[in-house]
């Protein structure tokens, strides 16, 4: 499958699969971001995507900036329509305590860029550089549904149960 893209930064990276079998490319800044705590913020890629018409590109976030980092990448869609920048939204889950002592800085990669201890009173601030991957993209198919009204739904052992019903136990 093609995908068009058009470069809309100079520094602009075009993606690519890194690895055989991987189903996602990173999509990488072209920019430096600070995100505070509490804070979240937007992460320009200088791409525009052509969707190909029956498919989405998923924005998910990377697991080595989830385990190593307070940074969450919120789940994002950008439809076959969309032809605008593809930007990244971005949260620092890090509680904000503005009783703080110490305000210090991290990147992505989980790496404090200030000599200060750790501790309640540390605040942690990420910068994402200008280069840094920061998500990822996954393009898959869409399947569009014809929505039926009807006036029961079909009987199964679950049910309505939902939310955490069945428990955290394996067995």
């Amino acid at each position: 499958m093609n995908v068009n893209i058009k470069r809309l930064h100079p520094d602009a990276v075009v993606p690519r699969y890194s690895k055989p079998g991987d189903s996602g490319v990173d999509l990488v800044a072209v920019e430096d971001v600070i995100i505070a705590p509490g804070d979240t913020a937007l992460v320009r890629t200088g791409l525009a995507f052509e969707v190909p018409e029956g498919y989405e590109m998923q924005v998910r976030p990377r697991s080595g900036v989830s385990m190593r980092t307070k940074l969450r990448v919120q789940l994002g869609t950008i439809d076959s329509g969309y032809r605008g920048e593809v930007a990244v939204i971005v949260d620092n889950i890090h509680e904000p305590d503005y009783d703080y002592a110490d305000y210090v800085w991290y990147t992505v990669d989980g790496q404090c860029l200030t000599d200060v201890g750790e501790g309640p009173s540390v605040m942690r601030t990420y910068i994402i550089r200008k280069g840094d991957r920061i998500a990822q993209a996954v393009i898959a198919p869409v399947e569009r549904a014809t929505f039926v009204v009807v006036a029961e739904l079909s009987e199964t052992e679950r049910g309505a149960g939902g939310f955490g019903h069945t428990g955290v136990n394996g067995e």
